[in-house]
């Protein structure tokens, strides 16, 4: 496994780490999350990324299961908050009283004292960035959240809240959690950069795109997969996009590696990428997405992907 530094900070995470986004709690079960992150933590991934959302706590609950068994200090686990977790009107949203509830109620769910990394998972028009920055910088002073970080956020809300921690003398988010894959290349145009300006690294999500980048839709949407249940997926899954998906397809054969590993070894081939967070639902899946910090894409690869899916 390659390791890498989130950003200017001191913390280092695996190149590749594991998600619980749409499986965790939801379909895949108590015993496979176990078995599922057992074999990644064996495999050297080191980050594990979760949400207070996926799977309505039910994530959280399941790595916290077995989090007592592991060695804590060996792990980085991060949460978010943002989205709604009940009825009222105070249970969604970056105020500080969702903050702070939010974090203590990912802190029981997983039976731990602190989190490595806790995100706001979106921007909150409707609070002040300055509440949000200050509710943050307690839960980093309480030590109950070693550090802290944004997901989604635009290029010039980073700046500003950086801008409002250094004046304000409050600790500044380290890392930003886009969408980035071969099909959405939209960050690189002003977020990356501007992360990169301000010493914070990317931990990016859904880096196959769904599963798009893996060739498991080139003959259709098997029944009951994420392509034939979601509507998400549709923009990549576009007829225009399938010989595109096919050449890709064709290119990792060609260099005797998986689609995966093509598409997840090309967004580590970006410096500002600190980690991608791939999903698993088998240890197949692990052992594939794992070996992608091996992979070293070369200039000809390069440059052939980039005309293929252009930005």
């Amino acid at each position: 496994m390659q390791y890498r530094r989130v950003g200017s900070s001191g913390l280092t995470v695996s190149a590749v780490s594991l998600g619980g986004w749409l499986t965790f709690g939801g379909g895949v079960d108590g015993a496979a999350t176990e078995r599922i992150v057992r074999a990644a933590l064996e495999r050297g991934v080191n980050f594990i990324d979760l949400a207070d959302v996926y799977a309505a706590g039910k994530a959280e609950e399941a790595v916290g299961a077995f989090l007592p068994g592991l060695r804590r200090s060996s792990l980085v686990i991060s949460s978010k908050c943002f989205w709604p977790m009940g009825d009222g009107p105070n249970d969604r949203g970056l105020s500080r009283k969702h903050i702070m509830e939010s974090c203590e109620a990912s802190l029981r769910r997983l039976g731990t004292d602190y989190l490595d990394l806790y995100f706001c998972h979106r921007e909150d028009p409707d609070t002040p960035l300055d509440e949000t920055a200050r509710a943050m910088d307690d839960l980093v002073r309480q030590g109950k959240v070693l550090y802290w970080g944004t997901s989604c956020w635009k290029a010039g809300s980073l700046a500003k809240v950086h801008a409002l921690a250094g004046l304000r003398g409050l600790s500044a988010p380290i890392v930003e959690q886009p969408q980035y894959n071969l099909m959405t290349r939209d960050i690189e145009k002003r977020v990356m950069p501007v992360s990169a300006r301000l010493g914070m690294g990317l931990v990016v999500f859904s880096p196959l795109a769904g599963g798009a980048l893996t060739g498991k839709y080139l003959e259709g949407r098997p029944e009951g997969s994420r392509g034939a249940t979601t509507q998400w997926l549709d923009r990549y899954l576009a007829e225009e996009n399938l010989p595109k998906l096919r050449r890709f397809v064709t290119l990792a054969k060609e260099h005797g590696i998986t689609p995966a590993q093509l598409a997840l070894a090309w967004c580590l081939r970006r410096p500002e990428v600190s980690s991608v967070i791939t999903g698993a639902s088998r240890i197949e899946h692990v052992e594939d997405n794992v070996a992608a910090a091996e992979v070293e894409i070369g200039d000809a690869v390069d440059k052939e992907l980039g005309a293929l899916f252009k930005r």
